[in-house]
This record gives C-alpha cells, sequence and structure tokens, in this order.
C-alpha cells in the first residue's frame, strides 16, 4: 500500500544525522573563528590564545582589541549560515541548529571561564551572531529550496 503524505521531502527520525549535523557546524564555526583569530593574532602580533573565542570577557567595545573580536565574531556568523546551508540544507531547521550551536558556546564559555558569562557585550554579540546566522541560512536556503525542479530527465520534448 503506497501512503502518500503530500510532502516534498520525506522527512525521518535519525538522530545520527542530527548530532553529526551539530557536531560539523560547531566544529566549521570553531575552525573558522579559529583561523580568523589566528590571522589577526599573526598580523597584530597578539599571543595566540583561547581567551579570544572563550574569555567573555575579551568582548568588549572599549579599545580596539575588543572591536576586532567583535568584528571577528560577526563574520564567523556569516560562516555558520554558510554551514547551515551547506550541512543541514532545510530552511526550517536553520533557527534550531543556529540556537543549537550558539546554546553549545555558552556551555563552553561557562567551562572556560568557570562561571556563567555575565557582559552586556557578550551577551549582545552573540545574539546579533545567532540572528545573523539564522536569518542568512534561512535566505540560504529558501533560495536552493525554491530552485525550478527539473520535469524531464532528458533533453528531448515530450510529444502530447
Amino acid at each position: 500500500m503506497n501512503n502518500l503524505s503530500g510532502q516534498f521531502r520525506k522527512t525521518t527520525w535519525d538522530p545520527f544525522l542530527i548530532i553529526s549535523q551539530i557536531i560539523a557546524v560547531q566544529s566549521i564555526m570553531y575552525l573558522c573563528l579559529g583561523f580568523w583569530i589566528w590571522i589577526v593574532a599573526s598580523l597584530l602580533d597578539w599571543t595566540k590564545s583561547l581567551d579570544y573565542v572563550f574569555q567573555y570577557k575579551e568582548i568588549h567595545v572599549r579599545d580596539f582589541g575588543g572591536q576586532l573580536i567583535i568584528v571577528m565574531f560577526v563574520l564567523n556568523a556569516f560562516v555558520g549560515a554558510f554551514a547551515l546551508w551547506w550541512l543541514v540544507q532545510r530552511t526550517k531547521l536553520c533557527m534550531d541548529f543556529a540556537c543549537t550551536a550558539h546554546c553549545i558556546h555558552l556551555i563552553c564559555c561557562w567551562a572556560y571561564n568557570g562561571t556563567y558569562p555575565t557582559s552586556f557585550s557578550w551577551w549582545c554579540l552573540n545574539l546579533v551572531s545567532l540572528s545573523i546566522m539564522c536569518v542568512c541560512g534561512e535566505f540560504l536556503c529558501m533560495r536552493t529550496e525554491l530552485q525550478a525542479i527539473p520535469l524531464s530527465m532528458n533533453s528531448q520534448k515530450i510529444a502530447l
């Protein structure tokens, strides 16, 4: 018996796929953020440290260094959007994966610092980063999902 559900794509619960996508998105985001920080630290002769990624006190607008870290996090939000487009490929899942990535980052920062992030700048940056990642990821996925679906399998015309 054929069960037609009326959906374009069949969705099934696949925890291995979901966990793999979460790990992949998180890994890409941290690798790219580390790459941005490595480039800037090399150019400006800063010490290369995980503090720039996980230390919430490093994110501030008081000086050029803090502002530069904010710029790197914002650029990385666009990288996260492309990761969602490339790995998740579903518009309606972008918000879930973006929130998951930022919640994992919160937990990592909490573990790294030994205390809950209390910096207003850290919270604002992460909310802005989450918004950019979610909206841009949804935009990219939607553009892909709305592309025309080819109906013929070959280049010959079908005569009616």
